[in-house]
């Protein structure tokens, strides 16, 4: 039977026993990384497999080197923790694993970084569908503007950044649609509210650089590989204007939670068919092998359970 276990100051405990203290640092002031890592169950094999762990704790570790959260654990460690929580879980079904570094130090009215203390837990639980959609989304462009490098660096992923996103995501969803895109504060696109964005015109691939504020998404990264790889299509890095996405023959999302999701409308204006275009149901095809550790050019992308 499977156990909802926690990694917590050091050991693994019951789920119910993980908890922190109300004065802690990083509940009161967003002073915590995170990352979002899934693992995929292979109903073939019988086996789990972990998406890009590697990549997701180096990301982690460079966040935790932006807020000075020195936690004593090298990626590999932290590799090795998941792969020992995951056992003994023994979950045989679609995961979202949650790591977290934060200030752990039950410690309010202080603003500084330094000489704070620093911790590290790791939880999972089972997980489907991020996006509650049966086909392509229906999109607006949010009026919050993404976070800008000068104020909190977006490219990690920053526990008190996400309030950004989730003002976005609470906005769009009210009124109606499934997700939302975000500009920068010069106007130009930035990405969704917890995805990257790609866009596709005339066979040529196009996505916002990252110094567009975007997160160093690692199922960004895995798009772009793919479609290099498997489709010989080069994606190019540039700004992009919010009037392109409406006249685009094709826009899509990336994201750890999203796995790739087609926009097919923005401010109810039909993107190219409304549906998933050619190019993206490509890539997406490729990449749902991937993630399960069944197309052999991607296999090193996985670690199996």
């Amino acid at each position: 039977m499977p156990q909802s276990l926690a990694f917590f100051q050091g050991k693994v405990v019951p789920i119910e026993e993980a908890q922190v203290n109300v004065m802690t640092h990083a509940l009161h002031y967003g002073t915590a990384v995170f990352e979002g890592i899934r693992g995929n169950w292979n109903s073939v094999e019988e086996k789990l497999y972990v998406f890009r762990m590697e990549e997701h704790y180096e990301r982690l570790l460079q966040g935790c080197s932006m807020l000075m959260l020195n936690i004593p654990y090298t990626a590999s460690d932290l590799c090795q923790i998941t792969i020992d929580l995951l056992r003994q879980c023994d979950y045989k079904q679609d995961l979202y694993i949650r790591p977290l570094a934060y200030k752990s130090e039950e410690l309010v009215a202080n603003l500084k970084l330094q000489e704070i203390d620093s911790d590290f837990t790791l939880i999972m639980v089972p997980f489907g569908d991020y996006l509650d959609s049966d086909g392509a989304l229906k999109c607006c462009t949010s009026s919050w503007r993404r976070v800008d490098d000068t104020n909190v660096p977006p490219r990690l992923k920053i526990s008190g950044t996400y309030v950004n996103g989730i003002l976005a995501k609470t906005e769009a969803t009210l009124a109606g649609f499934d997700e939302a895109i975000m500009l920068t504060q010069d106007g130009y696109v930035s990405e969704g509210s917890g995805e990257n964005l790609f866009m596709i015109n005339d066979g040529a691939i196009f996505t916002p650089p990252v110094s567009d504020n975007n997160l160093t998404g690692i199922t960004r990264d895995s798009a772009i590989e793919i479609a290099n790889q498997t489709l010989g299509i080069e994606v190019i890095e540039r700004r992009i204007r919010r009037s392109e996405l409406y006249f685009a023959d094709e826009v899509f999302l990336t994201g750890t939670a999203a796995h790739i999701q087609a926009v097919g409308y923005l401010d109810n204006r039909t993107i190219g068919s409304g549906e998933s275009g050619p190019i993206t149901s490509k890539i997406n095809a490729v990449y749902q092998e991937a993630i399960r550790g069944n197309h052999v050019d991607f296999k090193d992308w996985c670690t199996g359970i």
